[in-house]
């Protein structure tokens, strides 16, 4: 069957249309958020086949199978590539409505050139086509990124890391930059077991004895000026909400002795603990001109058997209902209150949440910086064309749509990509019906460079990103 996607895909009148090919469609692409691997992208990894490049680590579409009762060894287990990929196409038929629906179709178009519907019946020949144009120097890591007119690229990364593979990048003077993003949950993560032994590794790299909460303060410096060095302009939390418990340099000292001795914790001290070091970040991240981003809402691993036999990310999250509004807010209050918060972008997970979001965001503006609170790209079961275009909806009610810093993709998968497309086509297609239902001006030259700047242009005057990384 011919691929629905054509030129007018999502499109739905001439004004959507002109809007998106006209001011959209070209520019280049800022993904400020995603889960890349950087080891792929600085050893311009080939792939042998098309599950390896497209099906590896992909939790969505592990989700989708399972739902469908395919067997767990043709998803994460021990079955071939080719019979892998015979199962994932067998899938998409039944993923109608599904955003993995379009995506798939979106993705097979961009990167391969296929118009035909992917299904169990073609799936072989798709697969061959495509592992032909795999193995060829266009299919590597880094020429996938170029052939989508990728601009910009921050992983996420963790504060140990010594970031050797950005430097080698960084060496390579690899057009598309590719940059780090500071994610410190394991030093947030005060109850986990591994806790200490984490320090240990932190302590090395920074060579300073961590033995109290100042000196822990002092070896986050470090780091933050260490990945400040090599490029990075953001942090990123996973979070499920805000803490924001009152805390005294005292008690934290405390807390943070007790664990050091391996002494159990009870609750309010370990959001006592997660209080006051999120508060520290977020007053670091300022000192920097740092973007902090909060991801909340989500209830993860909740299968535990599953977690047991794949491990982290194997698929088993969902959305949670955590009471976030007073919690956040006191936390960028108190930030705030101490004129040290940071640029800062809040993702929600819970769908009942964004108003919350987009209404929270407008009590933290000012200070000149254009959107310097932002209601964050809808992420994650959300992104999707009902989650987008509610998530649109919220922040043009509630805000100025017109100082949003745009889509990014959250992905694993270097054939994401085209969700940046997929993002803007439905932008596109939401200013172009409201011009024709006569809720907006016919005057395409001004909401078309309001289009460019949501695609494009905020990104890049928010996050400032370095002209030159360092390569030491």
């Amino acid at each position: 069957m011919k691929n629905f996607i054509d030129d007018n895909f999502l499109l739905e009148t001439e004004y959507a249309q002109k809007l998106y090919h006209d001011y959209a469609k070209s520019l280049p692409i800022i993904d400020y958020h995603c889960h890349l691997s950087v080891e792929e992208i600085a050893n311009d990894r080939k792939f042998s086949n098309l599950s390896e490049l497209w099906i590896e680590g992909d939790h969505y579409k592990w989700r989708a199978m399972r739902t469908l009762g395919i067997q767990e060894k043709y998803i994460t287990g021990t079955s071939t590539a080719k019979e892998k990929f015979e199962k994932w196409a067998a899938t998409i038929p039944y993923t109608l409505r599904n955003p993995l629906y379009h995506w798939t179709h979106l993705e097979l178009q961009r990167y391969f050139g296929i118009t035909t519907t992917l299904n169990e019946s073609n799936a072989i020949k798709i697969y061959n086509q495509c592992n032909d144009l795999i193995a060829t120097p266009a299919f590597s890591a880094r020429n996938l990124l170029k052939k989508m007119n990728v601009e910009v690229v921050c992983t996420t990364d963790d504060p140990a890391d010594d970031l050797n593979y950005h430097k080698q990048i960084a060496d390579d003077n690899f057009e598309v930059k590719i940059l780090p993003t500071f994610r410190p949950d394991s030093l947030l993560g005060i109850e986990e077991d591994n806790f200490n032994s984490y320090l240990k590794i932190i302590s090395e790299k920074t060579s300073i004895e961590i033995d109290d909460f100042s000196s822990l303060l002092k070896a986050i410096e470090s780091r933050i000026e260490y990945f400040h060095a090599h490029g990075c302009r953001l942090s990123d939390h996973g979070l499920d909400r805000a803490f924001s418990e009152n805390f005294t340099p005292e008690s934290l000292d405390i807390i943070f002795k007790k664990k050091l001795r391996n002494e159990k914790l009870d609750d309010i001290q370990i959001k006592v603990y997660k209080s006051g070091l999120l508060f520290h970040l977020g007053k670091l991240y300022a000192s920097k001109n740092w973007t902090m981003q909060l991801h909340l809402g989500p209830l993860r691993d909740t299968n535990t058997r599953m977690l047991k036999k794949i491990g982290l990310n194997a698929g088993v999250d969902s959305i949670g209902d955590f009471e976030q509004a007073k919690p956040l807010a006191k936390f960028l209050d108190s930030l705030n209150s101490e004129n040290s918060l940071p640029k800062t972008i809040l993702y929600n997970l819970n769908p009942a949440d964004n108003e919350v979001m987009a209404t929270m965001a407008g009590n933290f503006m000012g200070n000149t910086q254009k959107g310097k609170v932002q209601h964050g790209a809808a992420w994650w079961f959300l992104d999707q064309k009902d989650g987008i275009e509610k998530h649109l909806n919220t922040i043009s009610n509630m805000g100025l749509i017109s100082c949003f810093v745009g889509m990014l993709t959250d992905s694993r998968s270097l054939l994401s990509m085209p969700r940046h497309e997929y993002f803007r086509r439905i932008l596109c297609n939401l200013f172009g019906n409201d011009i024709q239902k006569k809720e907006l001006p016919e005057d395409i030259e001004w909401i078309g460079k309001i289009i460019q700047d949501i695609c494009y242009y905020n990104a890049k005057e928010y996050f400032n990103f370095p002209e030159a990384v360092s390569q030491k």
